[in-house]
């Protein structure tokens, strides 16, 4: 995640870093977000954001896609196609997902809503299922836009995913 209009020590990158070598373990996380960034775009970069000395990746792509409802379809072959090309590079994968957006329709929302369990379990990636679990409508922890999460909401957030974290780096090994 790009850390929107938080300070840099806020950003989920740095916390989840932090967090990590609190528990010991020996990680550089590293931030490869783009703000407003769609699957297509994290497609098209996947070369220079993914450097070949990585070992794992929390893929967090489509929350842009589900908010300019881009084709459910169209979002899910990208996600495909970073996980194909993780996997060619047999690095290890933790998928962060959101729920299905419910205003663009039912069809829509079930395709969305299948997507990123279906492609951890074609993959072999783990699985988080939302990324703002415990974050996403609580004023307190979003910004004013409701979207993005505070520096306190990026700590709930690292808090919930440290397990899933902990078992990407054990896979990654």
């Amino acid at each position: 995640t790009a850390g929107y209009q938080l300070k840099a020590d806020e950003a989920f990158p740095v916390r989840l870093q932090a967090a990590l070598k609190a528990k010991g373990h020996n990680v550089r996380v590293t931030n490869a977000g783009v703000s407003g960034d769609t699957t297509a775009a994290g497609l098209a970069r996947f070369d220079w954001a993914v450097p070949d000395d990585t070992d794992a990746v929390i893929l967090e792509l489509g929350a842009n896609d589900a908010l300019r409802g881009i084709d459910a379809d169209v979002a899910r072959q990208n996600l495909d196609a970073i996980l194909t090309k993780l996997g060619e590079r047999n690095i290890a994968v933790l998928i962060a997902g959101l729920p299905p957006p419910k205003n663009w329709g039912k069809d829509y929302e079930a395709r969305f809503g299948t997507m990123y369990a279906e492609l951890a379990e074609k993959h072999g990636a783990l699985l988080y299922p939302f990324f703002l679990e415990g974050v996403a409508l609580n004023p307190a922890l979003n910004l004013p836009d409701g979207l993005h999460p505070t520096g306190e909401g990026v700590g709930v957030i690292v808090k919930n995913i440290l397990p899933k974290a902990e078992a990407l780096i054990e896979r990654a090994k």
